[in-house]
């Protein structure tokens, strides 16, 4: 059976090469071209934009309200090197830092953080719950969690059924699919982490192939759902339990049922949402249209360099290094 699962296809997927090519250019590139007078020029753009709209977006990510102190292991800009780092959250927030001073100092924590750092640090992501304060959100691993797609097959045209590709390791994912494998053939649902012993084997589909269905598990792994970004911008609904992690998509924020289908943690009501969604489409594209309309924000370039360098900005005044 292993011999025969597919491979997914690279069609919806962004630009691996095209982004570290320009990534490393990018790095190469003096950093004197970057400080002050650059900063200010994209720092201008701000009356462009509401302003309440931005505030509320910047104070999302970054909930710094006093100032805080930094401990003797924050990072100088001119320290933060490539080597030392995952490459692509690296490069996503190396994209803004290089407009600072490179005197001013940071916490990068990179990975999939699920825990609240004891110090402000720069993240990508955190949990909802609680007090998260010194979880400093950026927009990180970019490449992986921020694509949107163009779907070209109604809700309508779509199979009622759901389908989920993933890597199955955590507890909740298992639990899951100890559910509901094999057992219910309205479920087309597998691990793509497999191996000669895998428990739950199944073909790789590419993201074209997931949009045949009319509903797509959005499960966190580690942290966030990845797929939940792309689900959101296609013609077939996300249906996920409430998250309990977010990242620059300010998960926190979307609204059960209004921008995803709601089931419950024990996953018991999955078939109950299915059924109510097939039998009354015009809720099921209420929701898409929602959900596209929230997309939506995530879109305007300009506005998402301009955030994360308030976001930046922010955090090196709450620090006490900027006035």
């Amino acid at each position: 059976m292993l011999k025969n699962l597919k491979r997914a296809s690279f069609k919806h997927k962004n630009n691996k090469p095209l982004y570290y090519i320009k990534n490393y250019i990018r790095y190469r590139v003096p950093l004197f071209n970057y400080h002050k007078k650059l900063l200010d020029k994209k720092l201008s753009t701000l009356s462009n934009y509401d302003s309440d709209y931005i505030n509320n977006r910047l104070n999302y990510y970054n909930r710094l309200d006093k100032t805080y102190q930094l401990p003797d292991t924050a990072l100088p800009l001119s320290a933060f090197k490539l080597k030392d780092h995952f490459k692509v959250y690296f490069f996503d927030a190396f994209e803004y830092t290089r407009y600072f001073s490179q005197d001013l100092k940071i916490c990068p924590l990179f990975g999939d953080i699920i825990h609240v750092p004891d110090h402000p640090s720069i993240v990508k992501s955190r949990p909802i719950e609680g007090d998260n304060t010194n979880s400093v959100v950026m927009k990180l691993e970019k490449i992986r969690h921020f694509l949107f797609l163009n779907d070209k097959k109604s809700f309508d045209e779509k199979k009622n059924m759901l389908v989920f590709r993933g890597k199955v390791r955590q507890e909740h994912r298992i639990r899951f699919m100890d559910m509901y494998y094999g057992k219910n053939p309205r479920l087309d649902i597998g691990q793509v982490n497999v191996t000669a012993d895998a428990k739950y084997p199944a073909s790789r589909l590419t993201i074209g192939e997931h949009l045949d269905y009319k509903f797509i598990l959005s499960l966190e792994g580690n942290d966030v759902a990845s797929n939940l970004k792309w689900v959101m911008s296609s013609n077939s609904l996300a249906i996920m339990p409430k998250p309990k992690y977010e990242t620059w998509f300010m998960e926190g924020t979307l609204i059960p049922n209004h921008h995803y289908v709601l089931i419950k943690d024990d996953y018991s009501d999955l078939e109950e949402q299915m059924d109510y969604y097939i039998q009354h489409p015009d809720k099921a594209q209420e929701i898409i249209n929602n959900a596209h309309q929230y997309i939506e924000q995530f879109k305007n370039k300009e506005r998402e360099d301009l955030l994360n360098l308030l976001v930046l900005k922010k955090y090196f005044e709450k620090t006490g290094q900027l006035p």
